[in-house]
């Protein structure tokens, strides 16, 4: 896949927090048409930067974007630089914003691929960790995106979560995929502090799953994704072929982006930077003419071990030739040594069957 830089536009705004969530938000009462000029504002200051004038993507996080109204949407697209070479541009969204109307406003901004968060397709499950959806309204929003028109879906589903079974999981995975999207993303429940559920872990209210139940559940996902023509080509990420998320293989792969928003990243090929979570903060910030951005330090080499943890959870593995001499010899010695890793030329792969057990392998590697 040809790496490309890339754009990620940050929404800050949610109209409830999810119990498991730790990303950056806000409340919906922000001047989010405000909002939307500063994001213009530093998109202009950081014009120079690789990704920020001519990105290859375009990704729309948050938060929630999907909860903007079309107009606020339109004006947003009006601010990004939409243009012929843009391969991809993506918007998160839940199913219960999902409308027609809003996904005209989507398409007319040139949206070309859509991230729905599905998480389950148990009513109960969904209640519990906060969902503002049911199974029924995800199904329904996934009709109306086919309905518009739209043919690059991509679904998330979360496994490990409170009160879930093995048998809820399969009927999850099952109705997911009988969807018939280009794309699914699962993750494992990460209990994180400073959300409810990890609040409700710590006072006994629930139970984390068992590792046993969780690698059940991801076993079955890999099985049914693979049956139904997915290729896995990271740990948490299934595509039809020819339908890997393109944005975010070129996180994968080290290309440039600019983020912009509170909560944003950005790297230039070098250097990390990320803008501090307060949206009072950036929206000042951004009016008073300054940028809002800090540096991430970095030695060189939490640069390669950057690089050896994120390829070695990718299908493709860690391409050793990127990395210097020296280094390339030891990790070599080192994977030789440790039952699991596939070698083959220049490139060390953790198979598909080992990626349960991959941060285990990745720490043997890290310098």
């Amino acid at each position: 896949m040809t790496v490309m830089a890339g754009l990620y536009v940050h929404i800050p705004f949610c109209s409830a927090k999810c119990a498991y969530c730790d990303f950056y938000s806000g409340p919906m009462a922000t001047d989010r048409n405000r909002y939307i000029r500063d994001l213009g504002h530093e998109l202009a200051m950081r014009a120079d930067e690789p990704g920020a004038s001519t990105p290859g993507t375009i990704y729309i996080g948050g938060g929630t974007p999907s909860l903007l109204t079309e107009e606020e949407f339109g004006q947003l697209g009006g601010i990004l630089p939409v243009h012929d070479g843009v391969r991809e541009f993506t918007i998160e969204v839940n199913p219960d914003d999902v409308s027609p109307a809003r996904v005209r406003a989507w398409l007319q901004a040139g949206v070309n691929r859509v991230s729905m968060g599905i998480q389950s397709m148990d009513d109960a499950e969904l209640s519990r960790v906060g969902r503002r959806h049911t199974a029924a309204q995800a199904i329904s929003a996934f009709n109306v995106l086919r309905e518009a028109g739209v043919d690059n879906i991509s679904v998330d589903l979360i496994y490990g979560l409170p009160g879930q079974t093995i048998e809820s999981w399969r009927r999850s995975v099952d109705m997911t995929l009988a969807l018939g999207a280009e794309h699914l993303s699962a993750y494992s429940l990460s209990y994180e502090q400073g959300t409810r559920l990890y609040a409700a872990l710590q006072a006994g209210h629930i139970t984390e799953a068992s590792e046993d139940l969780v690698t059940d559940m991801y076993n079955y996902l890999c099985d049914r994704a693979r049956a139904a023509g997915y290729e896995h080509y990271e740990i948490s990420n299934f595509a039809r072929p020819g339908k890997r998320a393109v944005h975010n293989s070129s996180y994968w792969s080290f290309a440039p982006y600019v983020g912009l928003g509170p909560g944003a990243h950005s790297f230039d090929g070098h250097v990390r930077r990320y803008n501090p979570w307060s949206i009072k903060g950036y929206m000042e910030a951004i009016e008073g003419g300054k940028t809002f951005y800090e540096i991430d330090e970095e030695s060189d080499t939490d640069r390669i071990n950057d690089r050896i943890m994120v390829a070695l959870r990718t299908a493709d593995g860690l391409d050793l030739s990127t990395l210097p001499a020296p280094v390339r010899q030891t990790l070599l010695a080192r994977a030789s040594s440790l039952r699991g890793l596939q070698i083959t030329g220049e490139r060390i792969i953790i198979p598909e069957s080992d990626f349960l057990i991959s941060d285990s392998l990745i720490r043997e590697l890290l310098i």
